[in-house]
């Protein structure tokens, strides 16, 4: 039988020896069980937690090409520590006729045997959850001491030991980029003193990328309260619990002028009214017309709609009057609305909302519902042939699981139903043919 190795570590206490390891054990038990291992698929320094790791999925798309039959895994944890990946990738590679193989637990291909996989994997389960609430209660201790737990440093603070520390290389490029937007500069300004300064210091990231700030970046800093010597966690806030940068009165008047440019209009600044946005192009250079306002000296607002490279000086076309163009493109819309074309659209639009009621979600818990099911016989077959009083009692305590696993992805199920849109053909129809004839309307 042709086999491949799947091996993964998670960073947790685990080194790319765990691989070594592994990949040692695994090639031993092929070679007992006479198997030819054909390929090997690792992840490294990834939770089995979650199936977003690239190697697996892999492994799970090449088993379409059978190619092999069969994955060898140190032990069932190293395939999945979530039940429900376990049932859905298993079911997928059975479909592809692989089995899965556990070199460590060795467990055979009976009802016991597949007793004992469920128990293998509960237990993978219940590890995951036991360490996910160990990490949680470690960073509720860094929590509690105002200590670092990871996640983006702010400008101006450097981590050591665990504990926030002012950076004096860069601290005083934030003090100055409060200062400087108090003084009436305009957040590119700040953005082009920040990222000059930092090219100075030559400011890279672990990357070994220049560090350069974006006007978004530019705002968040001037918003960041830790700035002040506020430490954060999710939605709490203590005052001065780490070193302050800006005092509070210069932080302040910050955020006063943050939250008045953020109300007041913006030449450059487009909303939601500008319908034509990403639809519109330049007659002259073909690119896209972008939507811009700006208020006249007697107060009243103007919108228009802009080509990106006029903007720039690189195209000669000028702004149109936001009015003027929409309302042309209202009336050719109408133009088009013939009856023929109405029901051509009420068809086309009740197939795609029909087609997307089946969601990948939906068609997911569907599939973990058969295979709840389908898991429930084998304990039930498993309990015809045991004899064993403290076996029962394992598998009477798992169908008991296994119902409240059945109940919660029914749950779900109805949750996925209740999202869908029922539609039909009449009220497109309808809404098409109302929105012909209605007067267009500005407000």
């Amino acid at each position: 039988m042709n086999v491949v190795i799947y091996a993964r570590y998670s960073s947790y206490k685990q080194t790319e020896q765990s691989i070594e390891g592994q990949l040692k054990e695994c090639y031993a038990y092929a070679e007992r069980e006479g198997f030819d291992v054909i390929g090997v698929y690792k992840d490294e320094a990834i939770t089995g937690k979650s199936d977003d790791r690239p190697d697996f999925l892999r492994m799970i798309e090449d088993s379409k090409k059978k190619a092999f039959n069969g994955v060898i895994v140190y032990s069932l944890d190293r395939f999945s520590r979530d039940k429900y990946d376990n049932v859905r990738y298993k079911r997928e590679l059975k479909k592809n006729n692989v089995r899965v193989f556990s070199a460590k637990e060795n467990i055979s291909d009976d009802p016991v045997g597949r007793l004992m996989e469920n128990f293998f994997e509960g237990m993978a389960q219940y590890y995951s959850d036991e360490l996910s609430e160990k990490v949680k209660r470690g960073i509720g201790i860094n929590v509690s001491k105002f200590l670092y737990i990871g996640g983006y440093v702010t400008l101006g603070f450097k981590i050591v030991d665990k504990q926030y520390t002012i950076d004096d290389e860069t601290a005083s490029i934030t003090l100055n980029a409060y200062k400087m937007y108090d003084n009436d500069h305009t957040i590119e300004e700040v953005r082009e003193y920040v990222n000059n300064q930092l090219k100075i210091i030559d400011k890279r990231n672990k990357k070994g990328e220049l560090v350069q700030y974006s006007k978004g970046a530019i705002r968040n800093l001037l918003a960041d309260k830790r700035c002040m010597g506020t430490y954060i966690y999710k939605d709490t806030e203590t005052p001065n619990a780490i070193p302050q940068i800006v005092d509070t009165n210069l932080f302040n008047r910050v955020q006063e002028r943050l939250d008045k440019n953020k109300h007041s209009p913006s030449r450059l600044k487009t909303t939601n009214d500008y319908i034509l946005t990403t639809k519109l192009f330049c007659g002259h250079c073909k690119d896209m017309m972008v939507g811009i306002c700006g208020t006249s000296r007697t107060g009243k607002r103007h919108a228009y709609y802009s080509c990106n490279k006029s903007r720039k000086k690189l195209c000669d076309k000028k702004n149109v009057k936001k009015e003027d163009i929409e309302d042309i493109i209202v009336k050719e819309a109408r133009n088009i609305l013939t009856d023929e074309n109405i029901n051509k659209i009420a068809k086309t639009v009740v197939k795609l909302v029909e087609k997307e009621k089946d969601t990948s979600t939906l068609k997911r818990l569907q599939n973990l519902l058969k295979q709840n099911e389908k898991q429930k016989a084998n304990l039930f077959d498993s309990l015809k042939v045991c004899d064993i009083d403290s076996v029962r009692k394992s598998i009477f305590e798992e169908m008991v699981n296994i119902d409240k696993e059945h109940t919660d992805i029914e749950s779900q199920i109805q949750i996925e139903n209740s999202k869908k849109i029922n539609l039909d053909e009449t009220q497109v129809i309808y809404f098409l043919t109302q929105m012909k004839k209605r007067r267009y309307k500005r407000y």
